[in-house]
């Protein structure tokens, strides 16, 4: 095979494999999802995954995310590592080992109809757990810690919304924000192998997720160099407003019943 019919082989696949329509917009919400992401550690999926299922649909852009998400944020990691607290991001991760099988047999089963509206309702229950303030103020122990991991694997697997039970919990004990962002990282970069297990035998990665990954990647990067970035610099509060309302309007507008605001 020639160099010229290997080139015009690639194109042809990535070509087939790319959908009809929605691909500038999946990079807009991919820059607003890693930017959120970048500076508290959370919250992609909750803007990414309604907004871009309505397009490509659930379980296409779950495995999207992970995959896009697993290589940008590996410059996360190192720091992450040395901030956390390992043991306990551990026992969590161990919980979440059990929950995301479980969840991505939702993802895999599930009609996808029904599925994108119990993301919406997912998204809009875990935005108002996050709105409104409440922690976990108990004694950490492991069984709870591993517990609250398989809540966050099940929601991961299904969809990738595994980010605020973990954060309710950590936000509630002793630690400050940074070690909890730390905790967070790193536990989610443990989840996010568990969760490619998972997808790869549950039949998840078709060749449209490599071709958009492929497109998307960029735009996620460069949102979640920019949220990592504005961490430290920005006020706090004032970031999290904002992407608490990010998430409202991507939960919003993902529901099924507005796809012609995104089509």
């Amino acid at each position: 095979m020639t160099l010229d019919a290997l080139v015009d082989g690639v194109h042809a696949w990535f070509t087939a494999a790319l959908p009809d329509h929605g691909i500038y917009a999946l990079m807009a919400f991919a820059f607003i999802a890693g930017l959120a992401r970048g500076f508290s550690g959370f919250g992609a999926a909750l803007i990414f995954v309604p907004l871009g299922g309505a397009i490509v649909g659930p379980k296409l852009i779950s495995p999207i995310l992970l995959v896009i998400d697993g290589i940008a944020s590996l410059g996360m990691i190192p720091p992450a590592w040395r901030g956390a607290n390992r043991p306990e991001v551990f026992v969590m991760a161990a919980g979440a080992a059990l929950g995301i099988p479980a969840g991505t047999a939702i993802l895999t089963l599930l009609d996808p109809l029904l599925l994108r509206w119990s993301i919406t309702i997912i998204a809009i229950c875990l935005l108002a757990l996050l709105v409104s303030g409440w922690r976990y103020h108990g004694e950490a122990s492991a069984p709870l810690t591993s517990g609250v991991g398989l809540i966050a694997g099940l929601f991961s697997g299904a969809a990738q919304l595994g980010g605020p039970p973990v954060v309710a919990y950590w936000l509630g004990g002793k630690s400050n924000f940074t070690r909890v962002r730390a905790n967070v990282v790193l536990y989610f970069s443990i989840s996010s192998v568990f969760s490619a297990i998972s997808y790869y035998f549950g039949g998840l990665f078709v060749p449209a997720v490599f071709a958009l990954t492929a497109v998307i990647l960029p735009s996620y990067a460069v949102g979640l160099y920019g949220g990592s970035k504005l961490f430290g610099l920005a006020e706090e509060r004032t970031f999290r407003i904002a992407c608490y309302v990010l998430i409202a309007i991507a939960a919003i507008i993902g529901m099924p019943l507005l796809d012609s605001v995104l089509r």
